[in-house]
């Protein structure tokens, strides 16, 4: 019997879906190793892989069957792919376009030997970002930069502002997948992005205020308020924009400070200085060979 690998769904699905992963016709008991690849838009290759062994019928569901080493160890039905690792060091998996998926290569290898097993099976799966019928819609009205992706249906739906951090741009990759959830999201530039200011040093509130009577006044989002997510500087933002704004019922904060900590907030006749870092009073815990120590950090002018 020839091994087969069998991916549920088949073919493609979101990248925020449960992949469900198993291996079939392998001799009852026999060593395997599990591989996964990708290489993101720029060419950079990220890969994982783990040791298992068949079942006493040869069969092997990722479900059910433990990891024996690897990337990773213990069962984890989707341990090939969140433990993908990139071959350049320090180099970020991101999605810039979610028109395309990432395409993701599977290998089944005998033995435990991830580079030097022969191949035995072998599949390629496709990861979208924007489930069938979400429509994505870009916004250049007024000040506001952004881009609005819908569900399918003529709604009206939930609404939620998307904002990133460091680095700006106009990600959309988070928000492509909320809206399969059934929200109305909204990505939002606020710096580094076509025609708005290329750093922080200075935020105006009344910008995050036009998005947010932008998104509530629009045909296919309910009111009466929207809701916010937010990362690193983002979450920080959205802190301030429900503190100041009207319209906003909720938000999600990601790793974001609870106060004004990068640049000047600005909003109508009011100015919250950044609060800033004393570098002297910051202690870094550095573990090396299973022994842990700790030293101050040195201010950049010491």
């Amino acid at each position: 019997m020839v091994p087969t690998v069998s991916l549920k769904p088949a073919g493609r699905s979101c990248w925020d879906e449960p992949l469900g992963i198993s291996v079939h016709g392998l001799a009852p008991e026999q060593p395997v190793t599990l591989r996964a690849a990708l290489r993101d838009e720029k060419g950079a290759l990220f890969r994982a892989h783990a040791r298992y062994r068949a079942d006493d019928h040869g069969g092997l569901d990722l479900a059910r069957a433990p990891a024996l080493g690897g990337s990773f160890a213990g069962i984890e039905p989707m341990g090939l792919l969140w433990a993908l690792e990139p071959e350049r060091p320090l180099w970020r998996l991101i999605k810039r376009d979610v028109w395309t998926p990432f395409v993701v290569e599977l290998e089944v290898l005998d033995g435990h030997e991830p580079d030097g097993g022969r191949l035995l099976a072998r599949a390629v799966h496709e990861r979208h970002f924007m489930a069938p019928g979400v429509r994505r819609v870009p916004v250049r009205e007024g000040r506001v930069r952004a881009t609005l992706f819908l569900p399918p249906g003529n709604g009206p739906f939930p609404g939620i502002i998307d904002l990133f951090g460091i680095g700006g741009g106009l990600p959309e990759y988070r928000a492509s997948l909320l809206a399969g959830k059934g929200f109305a999201v909204m990505a939002l530039a606020y710096y580094n992005y076509d025609d708005l200011p290329k750093d922080m040093d200075i935020i105006h509130l009344e910008y995050f205020e036009e998005a947010v009577n932008y998104l509530l006044s629009h045909p296919q989002v309910k009111g009466p308020g929207i809701g916010l997510l937010g990362i690193s500087r983002g979450g920080e933002l959205c802190l301030s924009m429900a503190s100041f704004l009207k319209g906003i019922t909720a938000a999600v904060i990601i790793n974001g400070s609870l106060a004004n900590v990068v640049g000047k907030l600005c909003y109508k006749d009011e100015t919250l200085p950044p609060l800033r870092v004393n570098a002297d009073r910051i202690r870094v815990r550095m573990i090396a060979t299973g022994r842990a120590s700790s030293m101050p950090m040195r201010s950049p002018n010491a």
